[in-house]
């Protein structure tokens, strides 16, 4: 079902990521302007990448992560957020679990490659 057949309604975040049980595999929650609103949980190392047409939106909710931007170690804690301009290399990395919320125009791969992305499902 997409969000236009999907009625308004609310969005516990804290719900939709417990139904989460992998890393680096971002769910759909919601849809804004075009936009997918997405959670997803971190832990480990994600490989370097960039996104040459779209910014990359980040907002910790839980856990600290490591955002290594080009040669810069950026470390974003609970109700922190980063925006990776659209072209610049980066990647994210979390040493225990981190908890995240992402906003991205829809059907953008989260490797900047479709061939290597994660499916993008939704909670």
């Amino acid at each position: 079902m997409d969000a236009a057949s999907r009625p308004a309604t609310k969005v516990n975040l804290a719900e939709k990521l417990a139904q989460i049980t992998t890393h680096w595999d971002p769910h759909v929650v919601a849809r804004y302007n075009g936009n997918d609103v997405m959670v997803v949980k971190f832990a480990g190392t994600f490989p370097f990448h960039d996104h040459p047409d779209t910014d990359d939106f980040f907002l910790v909710l839980a856990g600290e992560v490591l955002l290594d931007v080009e040669d810069q170690t950026h470390t974003l804690g609970p109700g922190e957020m980063f925006v990776v301009p659209a072209g610049v290399t980066h990647r994210p990395r979390a040493v225990t679990e981190a908890q995240v919320l992402l906003i991205e125009p829809k059907g953008t791969p989260n490797t900047g490659d479709p061939a290597t992305a994660a499916a993008k499902p939704w909670l």
